[in-house]
């Protein structure tokens, strides 16, 4: 087992918009669309938290 710190996994706390495939989980995860989390992404910023608050708002 590694024990190097530097390799770690995406960061959930963080929407990223800049990866077609990151768009399609996090639309997933919420049940919306990709168009629907880069419209909350550049509403609110990409803190996962402001964009679930968006998001739930929205429906």
């Amino acid at each position: 087992m590694s024990d190097d710190k530097s390799k770690t996994g995406a960061d959930r706390q963080r929407v990223s918009t800049s990866e077609d495939y990151e768009l399609r989980d996090w639309a997933k995860s919420l049940n919306t669309t990709p168009e629907k989390i880069k419209e909350a992404v550049s509403a609110v910023g990409n803190s996962a938290e402001k964009v679930r608050e968006y998001i739930g708002g929205r429906k």
